[in-house]
């Protein structure tokens, strides 16, 4: 597949080429094989990524990942003559990201919550504090907190219904994180601001969290 000479491309499209070209090995740019190499990426990220942060990724020119992700995008969701998946790809944020159906949302907390331990980690329950007290807050923020990656916490608490994702900033394309009325309903509190005062609980109260431990 080659470039439309007419496609223009952002200032960073140009940029995720140029660095391909100069440092990356040659890779096929056939339309398949992009989508294929899309697949492996998107399998595993966590956040919504740029068509620049995908090209490169996969070390393809910017409109050649753009046209592949709509063909990607047109076939789970069952345009292309093939069957309509259970999973769809949807651009959130100005990055994309696969995401469960709306409509089998449902039944795969329920397959999750089945399959989880009744109870939680001492580092799931780490970061659901951080994240009560810091709310809203991304998940780089809370790795910074805890010093930890929190990927895999964060996936549980987001499966076990505590926490969700309550918007994608604009900017960084990164999810902000909130707790949930089903954490109330564990806790036994009416509102956050039941919560007991982080400070006295610290070593040093001004260090940590900030003073203003909820918005």
């Amino acid at each position: 597949m080659t470039d439309d000479p007419a496609d223009t491309t952002t200032d960073g499209a140009d940029a995720a080429d140029g660095a391909h070209d100069a440092g990356s090995p040659a890779r096929s740019q056939d339309g398949a094989d992009v989508a294929r190499r899309l697949e492996a990426i998107l399998l595993v990220v966590d956040e919504p990524q740029s068509l620049v942060a995908l090209a490169t990724a996969v070390g393809s020119p910017v409109p050649a990942v753009r046209q592949a992700v709509e063909g990607l995008v047109a076939d789970y969701d069952g345009e292309t003559g093939g069957p309509r998946r259970g999973f769809e790809l949807r651009e959130v944020g100005g990055g994309w990201r696969f995401y469960v159906r709306e409509e089998h949302d449902d039944l795969v907390s329920e397959f999750v919550n089945a399959q989880a331990p009744t109870r939680l980690s001492q580092a799931a329950l780490e970061t659901l504090a951080v994240i009560a007290y810091k709310q809203p807050v991304t998940r780089s923020q809370v790795a910074s907190i805890r010093a930890v990656n929190v990927d895999s916490v964060v996936r549980t608490l987001v499966a076990r219904g505590l926490i969700t994702e309550l918007y994608t900033d604009p900017d960084t394309g990164a999810i902000n994180y909130g707790t949930t009325d089903a954490l109330l309903v564990n806790l036994g509190i009416n509102s956050l601001d039941e919560l007991p005062h982080i400070s006295p609980l610290l070593d040093d109260g001004a260090d940590g969290f900030e003073s203003e431990t909820l918005r």
